[in-house]
């Protein structure tokens, strides 16, 4: 099968997240750049990175790359690739960019130019001199930087954050691809609790969810390169088959979400029940400071209000104060926090272990990741009963 140079998108910050499911997903060598995580694979390995990578954006094939510095230099670049191999007499094939610090800046003239050449590649392999557009969509993309170009051709259509389940959002929302993010960064296990006190319309809480049943995010959607003639079908099946079948039924998980937004509850648990995962979830609606656990031990992950969109400053000192004073009560807890505020741990009246710089959207956060002890596992005795015992006090 025909091997491609691949990109996965995302969200800078997550790159190193990406890289780490592409190597569950058995992905070799990978190359982590700004923005993007580059390896390479066939039409099975672009189908299991659209269903199963939960915090990238996209799945792109490249198409040519290589330095240009004049509008012939790029007509001759995009006319190397075999664009007739790919898409049929009736494909649509709009075509974007973007170009930061090159010599070519004009986006629109390079959109033309690449478009161009797609059309004269398909002039020699149709005979056609109008192409009606009317079929498959293969949306191409050229992106020069430092005089450097990329084309390339996206697989997912929708970005992947797309899952399907979020049909409306909160005021302030978290792309799902981030939550997922911030999960895998904190390495939470399905065997502890997880609470999410701003849980809003329930992104953490799901993706929580579906992380610890091993539900592939993309699952329940479509992706662009299905609907390509040069794409055989029976993958995709056999991948959504294979999915299915590794879906973890039976652990019992303690996943909790709470706001006090009711309208954001409710949506929560229409979001939960779509992806099949609302017998996994408690959600409430409840202040913050109402929020009590049962488990010693466990993991709170959340996206409280920043004031760039909800709250004064004033009033976000306030919340993150309280924070600090009611999430005493979890002490053996670990916190992931992510959130703009730049005086969170002087508010928060605690400095985090480790912080890392994110972006939800266009907005530049930190995670502030705050560590919980480790909790007591069981050791067996002579007798043949177990006992508890933390960590550092094995001898072993």
């Amino acid at each position: 099968m025909k091997q491609f140079d691949l990109i996965a998108t995302a969200a800078f910050g997550l790159e190193g997240v990406v890289a780490r499911e592409l190597s569950w997903l058995g992905v070799g060598e990978k190359t982590t750049e700004n923005g993007r995580v580059r390896f390479k694979g066939d039409f099975e390995t672009v189908a299991r990175a659209n269903l199963w990578l939960r915090s990238a954006d996209r799945v792109l094939i490249v198409l040519a790359e290589g330095k240009v510095l004049s509008f012939e230099d790029l007509f001759q670049l995009a006319s190397s690739v075999p664009f007739e191999e790919l898409m049929p007499a009736d494909a649509r094939f709009p075509v974007t960019g973007k170009s930061v610090k090159s010599t070519l800046f004009s986006v629109p003239d390079c959109q033309a130019i690449v478009k161009k050449a797609a059309v004269e590649r398909m002039k020699r392999r149709y005979g056609l001199e109008w192409f009606p557009e009317s079929g498959p969509l293969y949306k191409l993309e050229v992106s020069i930087l430092n005089d450097v170009a990329v084309i390339t051709l996206d697989t997912s259509g929708a970005g992947l954050h797309r899952r399907g389940y979020r049909k409306e959002t909160g005021k302030a929302p978290l792309r799902e691809t981030l939550a997922a993010g911030l999960l895998l960064i904190s390495r939470w296990k399905k065997d502890r609790a997880l609470v999410d006190p701003f849980c809003g319309t329930g992104t953490i809480p799901v993706e929580a969810a579906m992380i610890a049943r091993n539900i592939a995010p993309g699952l329940k959607r479509g992706f662009d390169f299905e609907n390509w003639p040069c794409f055989d079908r029976n993958i995709i099946g056999r991948a959504r088959r294979d999915a299915e079948s590794m879906i973890d039924r039976g652990t019992k998980l303690h996943i909790s979400g709470s706001d006090i937004d009711y309208f954001a509850i409710k949506q929560a648990m229409d979001n939960a029940a779509f992806m099949g995962v609302s017998g996994d979830i408690t959600f409430q609606k409840l202040d913050y400071a109402s929020v009590r656990s049962p488990y010693s031990y466990g993991f709170i992950v959340t996206n409280p209000p920043y004031g760039e969109r909800l709250g004064t400053d004033g009033e976000i000192r306030e919340l993150y104060r309280g924070m600090g004073e009611h999430f005493k009560n979890f002490a053996t807890w670990s916190f992931y926090v992510i959130t703009s505020f730049g005086d969170f741990e002087k508010v928060f009246g605690r400095r985090a272990d480790k912080k890392r710089k994110l972006y939800n959207g266009m907005l530049q956060c930190n995670l502030y990741q705050l560590f919980g002890p480790r909790p007591p596992r069981e050791k067996a005795t002579d007798d043949g009963k177990n006992v508890n015992v933390r960590k550092e006090d094995n001898c072993e």
